[in-house]
């Protein structure tokens, strides 16, 4: 086999290797004679079928996989005795005409395509300063969880005989929803309810159910909102014809030991010290979602290198087509951004090159520190995802086992965890105290949601652990505004 390199540009790089056809020969030969004594062949004795009756047989078609082969064995090493570490999937593409290779009247000549991940120095993290945000849990801020489970678990009462309807109350009501005096699909139920003042229904609607009493019948007259989820209703003028058929007003939970037994727990105080314990674990999360999106961004200011264009553009490109696809969701088109399309792109590409940047800089910390995930630790995060599919435990696993990209995804955020808790561990890092409005302002709120658990392969031959999920900054005027949930007749989606 002969390697020569014929292009290295930047990143980019390409070798031609040219394997000799007897090579390829002595390869055929020797499969032809391992199907000597396997195949089977009418007329011939079992072991006795002679090779060049194989070779006239069987010839053309075991050179097709003798070529196959060779073109993956050899372009692996080559690019192993260069000692290059592809950024992607290298690309072949043959020289000559193949048909000659396969009658053995030609060398094999290919050439393999590729960018490399680049080579930088990872940054001294010992000289690195992070800020950590972190949060007292408070009586009252267990008070408060306190008083969320009693308003989940209040009941309601029917008011009295002729009583008028209140905010917060809950009524039974029967309603038909017409478009210029035309009822529309969808529009109409029998025996809904509505808690008035929760916002199911669309702006307008419940507001005008306040002081209704049982039997009333009332017109509620209401516009679609712009960015309506179903276009033929969005910025319509609507009329509901509404009959109120029940009152109920809330009636008051008392909390107190047999409020907590509701919980399966023995006492408020005990449930007391649940929530405690529950509040506390979930202001940890966020003070390390705090101090992870901080090291990120310290990350991607310390370290500028050259970054494989073909990565850059995948992650774009997935980038965009998912925002498209968001848009398409919304209803809308890339006219309704608030800024031209050039910009947009520009700053979403901005993106791509941050998450392909930290991803490299994070798969190098991890191999130069052997940081591995173990098999005990996806058999975890596997076992997670599978509660979250109560009585699909079994079809999830088949997936996952016949799906590696599917390992991968669960592989990717645990290996990206590992790395920032070793980057922490060498950091300098300072607490702290804020309010606990602050510690849940989430750190990513300017991300798009297709930001989170997204991952790239940087090893394709799998020998580390180069998957990563990181946030990103989007752009803050790029996104169109939020449309609303696609709602059934007067109603939002639900929860």
């Amino acid at each position: 086999m002969q390697v020569t390199v014929t292009n290295a540009d930047g990143l980019k790089r390409e070798l031609k290797i040219q394997v000799p056809a007897q090579d390829l020969e002595s390869k055929l030969g020797a499969k032809l004679e391992e199907m000597k004594g396997q195949v089977r062949l009418k007329g011939f004795r079992p072991g006795k079928v002679p090779v060049s009756h194989l070779r006239k047989t069987f010839g053309k078609q075991i050179m097709g996989e003798v070529i196959q082969e060779t073109v993956g064995e050899s372009s692996q090493k080559a690019i192993q005795d260069e000692a290059l570490r592809p950024a992607f999937q290298p690309s072949i593409d043959l020289e000559g005409e193949i048909q000659d290779v396969i009658d053995g009247k030609a060398d094999l000549t290919f050439k393999v395509s590729f960018e490399v991940i680049p080579s930088f120095e990872i940054a001294d993290f010992s000289k690195v300063t992070l800020e950590r945000l972190t949060a007292e849990v408070s009586d009252a801020d267990v008070d408060e969880a306190l008083k969320r489970l009693a308003e989940n678990q209040k009941n309601f009462e029917p008011r009295a005989e002729g009583a008028k309807a209140e905010k917060g109350d809950l009524l039974t009501l029967d309603f038909v929803g017409k478009i210029d005096g035309e009822a529309f699909e969808g529009g109409s139920a029998e025996d809904a309810n509505l808690e008035i003042g929760s916002g199911r229904f669309i702006p307008g609607f419940e507001d005008q159910l306040v002081g209704a009493a049982v039997g009333d019948e009332v017109e509620v007259k209401v516009t679609f909102p712009a960015d309506y989820g179903a276009e033929h209703l969005a910025g319509k003028d609507a009329v509901f014809e509404v009959k109120v058929k029940e009152v109920k007003a809330p009636a008051e939970v008392k909390v107190d030991d047999e409020f907590a037994k509701r919980f399966g727990i023995e006492s408020l105080e005990k449930l007391r010290e649940a929530l405690t314990e529950q509040m506390k674990s979930d202001f940890a999360r966020m003070s390390r979602q705090h101090l992870k999106r901080a090291m990120l961004d310290k990350l991607d200011e310390l370290h500028d290198f050259e970054l494989p264009p073909t990565m850059v553009e995948q992650e774009f490109n997935q980038i965009w087509h998912q925002f498209e696809h968001e848009l398409q969701h919304q209803n809308k088109t890339l006219a309704d951004l608030d800024e031209p399309e050039e910009e947009v792109r520009a700053e979403y590409r901005k993106i791509a090159e941050r998450r392909v940047r930290l991803g490299l800089v994070l798969a190098e910390v991890g191999e130069k520190n052997s940081i591995t995930v173990t098999e005990q630790e996806l058999n975890q995060a596997l076992a997670e995802r599978a509660r979250q599919f109560p009585g699909q435990e079994r079809q999830l696993y088949q997936f996952f086992q016949q799906n590696p990209q599917a390992i991968q995804e669960l592989r990717a955020p645990i290996f990206e965890d590992k790395v920032v808790d070793f980057i922490a561990e060498l950091a300098t890092v300072t607490d702290k105290v804020v309010s606990r409005e602050e510690l849940f302002t989430d750190p990513d709120a300017d991300e798009h949601d297709h930001d989170h658990h997204h991952h790239h392969d940087h090893d394709h031959d799998h020998d580390h652990d180069h998957d990563h999920d990181h946030g990103d900054e989007k752009p803050k005027k790029a996104a169109p505004k939020k449309a609303a949930a696609k709602k059934s007749s007067a109603k939002k989606k639900e929860d």
